[in-house]
């Protein structure tokens, strides 16, 4: 089984939510890939059986600007039969706003026709204990519905 983390941070968060991401998976005997958004093309989803992003969200609500090529193409992309999940770092400080990026990539995974293999995941500011145990569920519900 393969899967690709893609992330997107500015604080540093965010690549640490994909971390902790790829630590699980590949405690689950799953190959993955890591990388940054800005360098990964949507097609590279078909290769994989798990799509995972990781992305933050700016200011009042925006998306990493860096990702906007990438979320744009994952909206047109056809990833059917893909098993998705999306995951990310935010402040609660943004009150309605906290987190919007990862509404907005769940959004696109299913418009695009892949899976949701797990309910998202929403962290305030950097991964705790916590959320720590969720990621590695997350991973785990992943990986199940990847199987079937």
């Amino acid at each position: 089984m393969k899967a690709l983390v893609v992330y997107a941070t500015i604080t540093g968060n965010n690549e640490e939510v994909a971390n902790i991401v790829v630590d699980a998976l590949r405690r689950l005997k799953v190959d993955v890939v890591e990388t940054e958004i800005s360098q990964t093309d949507v097609a590279a989803f078909k290769d994989v059986d798990i799509c995972v992003v990781c992305a933050y969200t700016y200011d009042e609500g925006a998306l990493p600007e860096e990702g906007m090529d990438f979320f744009d193409e994952l909206q047109e992309a056809d990833l059917k039969g893909k098993v998705f999940g999306v995951a990310g770092s935010g402040d609660v400080f943004y009150g309605d706003d906290f987190n919007k990026a990862v509404d907005e990539f769940e959004k696109a995974f299913v418009k695009s026709g892949a899976t949701q293999g797990t309910k998202s995941i929403k962290i305030d500011l950097e991964p705790y204990e916590e959320d720590v145990e969720n990621l590695q569920v997350f991973a785990k519900e992943l990986v199940a519905m990847a199987g079937r």
